[in-house]
């Protein structure tokens, strides 16, 4: 898609003005049905840059920080906040020329999984409005599914931009860990957060990669790729490569719940496997530790609530965000805090403050610490031998808006794996199930992203969903 409107404009066939134009229209027409957006920029302008990204619109999850827009992280603690500086994978995507059309929405602080929990409200499925998007980088996936840009910018702590790809019917890119800077970007977990993209392709989520990854003097988790050129190796041979799937998650009878969208998932992800055969990759079925599989969640949620917890303890009204109401300072923190945050943030920062508590900290801080070191270690192993994880994205489609997302929980825990290993991941679109779309993902070692995207780039022409978008918001 990329590619298609940077030739269109220099064959003058379409002006970047026209475009931008379009895609600031469709965010406004998409706001009461799908409300993706925080902030819409009308007055959004080309800046000029002989790349490939120049003059073509782009949306931003609110959590990147923003010279002079507003910048909430979907928080009412954040709700007034206007940086002075930008992340400097803003700074990047400026240079590229591309032209930032709107701020999009996100579960608050990144925390969550649906979509629900934006202070500006729930963001809605551009494939049914009655359907969850999944999250938190919602607003991104719902502003690129339903056409109004060709990609937006999104992070990734446990699967944020893989869950909404899925539900979303769209690619989604986590890269490896560091290979992207954190720079200016909400910390949320430090030692999973991740910067991304989502798009309609595995090309364009090559070239929008290429342009905002390398070193950075102001993250010192970040490295030099230089050596990486991810669209120069989209070459699409793939023959003798190996994926391996775990078989405790494809195991129908592994689900207690034996849902009729679980079984035609499975069937649907049975039918990739055959693709992926046909391409001249081998696929081999491997027995993972069901007491690590079951372990990945709760090992998540005690890392994640113990980092947010301290990472977020400047969020007090004193520096950040409207002032509480209080004669003293405590007083006025508690009262940001209380009434700035969200239930589901503040059950997170009561599990952190506990964890964290010197006489916790072995029995789970340091538990979960040792318990992630057991499943990167295994999934070393299996790197070794194989070129990467392929599963399913996810167990069912997007669910109800107010139905049950339990499910959520119990089955979608295993993508946290790519972010306890730093492992480059993505998700695209493999099928639909009852008229909803569903996704394949693919996991690789670190530092090996060129291989995994090229995976994913042949198995992507394969599969046929490259560029769709949703019609059903409209």
């Amino acid at each position: 898609m990329i590619k298609k409107l940077n030739n269109k404009i220099k064959n003058k066939e379409i002006s970047s003005d026209d475009l931008v134009k379009e895609a600031i229209t469709k965010a406004e027409k998409s706001q009461k049905k799908l409300n993706a957006f925080v902030t819409i920029i009308k007055d959004a302008k080309e800046v000029k840059s002989n790349n490939l990204l120049s003059g073509i619109p782009v949306a931003i999850k609110d959590n990147f920080s923003t010279k002079d827009i507003l910048s909430t992280g979907s928080s009412n603690t954040l709700k007034d906040y206007i940086p002075y500086f930008d992340a400097t994978a803003i700074k990047k995507i400026k240079a590229a020329g591309a032209v930032i059309i709107g701020k999009t929405a996100l579960d608050e602080l990144g925390m969550g999984g649906t979509g629900l929990m934006a202070a500006t409200g729930p963001v809605k499925n551009p494939w049914n409005i009655n359907k969850i998007t999944g999250g938190s980088s919602s607003g991104s996936a719902a502003a690129v599914a339903a056409g109004i840009v060709p990609y937006a910018l999104g992070t990734d702590t446990g699967d944020s931009i893989r869950i909404p790809a899925a539900h979303c019917g769209i690619v989604g890119y986590k890269p490896t860990y560091g290979m992207v800077s954190r720079f200016g970007v909400f910390a949320f977990a430090s030692s999973l957060d991740t910067v991304g993209v989502l798009c309609t392709s595995v090309e364009d989520a090559a070239i929008v990669i290429d342009q905002i990854k390398g070193k950075d003097e102001y993250d010192m988790t970040s490295w030099n790729s230089e050596n990486i050129n991810l669209l120069a190796s989209l070459d699409g041979n793939v023959k003798n490569k190996k994926l391996f799937y775990i078989k405790e998650i494809c195991d129908i009878n592994n689900y207690e719940e034996k849902t009729n969208e679980l079984i035609k998932t499975l069937e649907e992800f049975n039918k990739t496997i055959e693709k992926c055969q046909e391409l001249g990759i081998k696929v081999e079925e491997v027995s993972f530790d069901q007491k690590l599989l079951d372990s990945i969640y709760p090992t998540y949620l005690t890392i994640t609530s113990a980092e947010a917890t301290s990472n977020m303890s400047n969020l007090t009204g004193i520096i950040f965000g409207p002032r509480g109401k209080g004669n003293t300072i405590d007083e006025m923190m508690k009262d940001h805090r209380t009434r700035g945050f969200s239930s589901l943030i503040k059950r997170r920062f009561v599990i952190g403050s506990y964890v964290l508590q010197k006489e916790n900290q072995e029995r789970y801080l340091f538990a979960s610490a040792k318990i992630r070191h057991l499943i990167v270690n295994k999934m070393n192993e299996l790197f070794n031998e194989f070129d990467g994880l392929i599963l399913p994205a996810s167990s069912e489609p997007a669910s109800n808006i107010n139905g049950d997302r339990s499910a959520h929980l119990r089955t979608e825990q295993y993508l946290a794996i790519g972010n306890f290993g730093g492992y480059p991941s993505i998700t695209i679109p493999s099928g639909f199930v009852n008229d909803m779309p569903i996704g394949i993902n693919i996991t690789g070692k670190i530092k090996d992203d060129a291989n995994i995207l090229n995976i994913a780039y042949a198995l992507e022409k394969k599969l046929g969903y490259k560029n769709q978008t949703a019609k059903g918001w409209e």
